[in-house]
């Protein structure tokens, strides 16, 4: 009897005669799973360089970065300025680095001796080692000079001077323009009289010649240099060169809009400014050619009333016949010598005129100008000779930068 009992026993425990029953496996048992026996064969043992490889790479790319990303960060960190000024050390300096305003001390650089007064006294008496520098005056005529002499791009410069009346001093103003000009600047000026009413330009100077603008346009094919051209000019002790017009009427008229252009063009070769007197004839054929050439406009006015209302009025033609832009950058020179000036409120002419020109430059009476002779700039007034050079400065400033 057991032993039947224990037959079906392991009957039931093997699962013989009957099914049995479904039983999912614990986690324990799956986890135990994995450690069952495996043939040898089925075991992959080469290295897995290839894992390797990849991470290797990886990390390398990972770790450049950002040392690249400091080395622009450090070289970002400076100015253009920081670098001329040598205070960056990243990089080798290159030998324009050291220039005499870096490596000099201030006491050290280089200090113009005073021209005049105690300042010089001191300066000399001290044998040269306290230097107090120049005074104020000296200084600001310095600075004026530096304005006249401005450096002037491109080729010649023309500037015509305009009026619409005789006998406001148009042919003084432009004499004195040119002498305030080549009295300072390296280059060459000339002024030509281009009135084909028997102008007197070449009458203000002292050294004149017998050759007239006639001549050069006659003889153009033949000059070849400054030798021959400077010929013909009349020269000043200012250096100031000046081209004479036809002293015949018959000839002067007949100076026309292609004779001037053969005339500009010999001048822009050796000239830097090219200053044009030009007639009263607003609407002569030269007048055309001198504006399209024109960098910048000097309008004569006197201190009466008609002769204000008539530079006015040439303002006006300008802008309406297409040369607004002239006229907002051109300079109005006052000459307060005419007859009537004390008798007319100058400051309301002044008013006037600076709403619609860059600027404007009184010249005051002088009796030097007004005998209508030679012109000798340095035995002129002190007072016209600055407000010769205030003029020369602000055209020259309309030239360099326009408004």
């Amino acid at each position: 009897m057991a032993k039947k009992k224990e037959a079906r026993f392991e009957e039931e425990g093997t699962g013989l005669g009957k099914s049995a029953p479904e039983v999912s496996p614990t986690d324990f048992d799956a986890v135990g799973s994995s450690d069952a026996p495996v043939a040898s064969e089925e075991i992959d043992l080469s290295p897995a360089t290839s894992s390797i490889a990849v991470v290797a790479s990886t990390a390398a790319v990972v770790v450049a970065e950002p040392a690249a990303t400091e080395v622009e960060t450090t070289k970002s960190r400076y100015s253009r300025r920081d670098s001329l000024r040598g205070e960056v050390f990243d990089e080798p300096e290159p030998a324009a680095m050291l220039t005499a305003d870096r490596l000099l001390d201030d006491s050290a650089k280089f200090r113009p001796a005073p021209e005049s007064g105690w300042r010089k006294l001191a300066y000399y008496l001290t044998l040269k080692l306290w230097n107090p520098g120049d005074s104020p005056k000296v200084k600001a005529r310095k600075a004026m000079d530096a304005r006249i002499a401005a450096v002037l791009e491109g080729g010649a410069k023309f500037i015509p001077v305009l009026t619409r009346k005789g006998g406001v001093g148009k042919t003084t103003i432009s004499t004195l323009l040119g002498m305030a000009m080549a009295q300072v600047r390296e280059d060459r000026v000339i002024a030509i009289d281009a009135n084909p009413d028997r102008g007197t330009l070449a009458e203000r100077v002292s050294k004149s010649t017998r050759f007239t603008v006639r001549d050069v346009v006659n003889r153009a094919a033949a000059i070849d240099g400054f030798s021959e051209f400077s010929n013909m000019v009349s020269r000043d002790e200012t250096r100031l060169d000046v081209l004479a017009s036809d002293a015949d009427p018959m000839l002067s008229e007949a100076f026309n809009e292609g004779d001037y252009n053969v005339v500009a063009d010999m001048a822009a070769r050796y000239y830097s400014i090219v200053i044009t007197d030009c007639g009263t004839g607003i609407v002569h054929s030269v007048m055309r050619p001198t504006l399209q050439r024109a960098n910048s406009i000097v309008i004569v006015s006197g201190g009466s009333v008609d002769e204000a209302r008539l530079a006015s009025e040439t303002l006006t033609w300008l802008e309406a016949n297409g040369y607004g832009e002239l006229v907002r950058n051109s300079v109005v020179a006052l000459n307060t010598a005419t007859q009537a000036t004390l008798l007319v409120k100058l400051d309301e002419i002044e008013q006037h005129f600076r709403t619609r020109v860059r600027s404007v430059i009184r010249i005051p009476y002088d009796p030097a100008l007004a005998a209508g002779s030679v012109i000798k700039f340095n035995e002129l007034k002190k007072q016209t000779r600055d407000a010769a050079r205030e003029l020369a400065a602000e055209v020259i400033g309309s030239i360099v930068t326009p408004l």
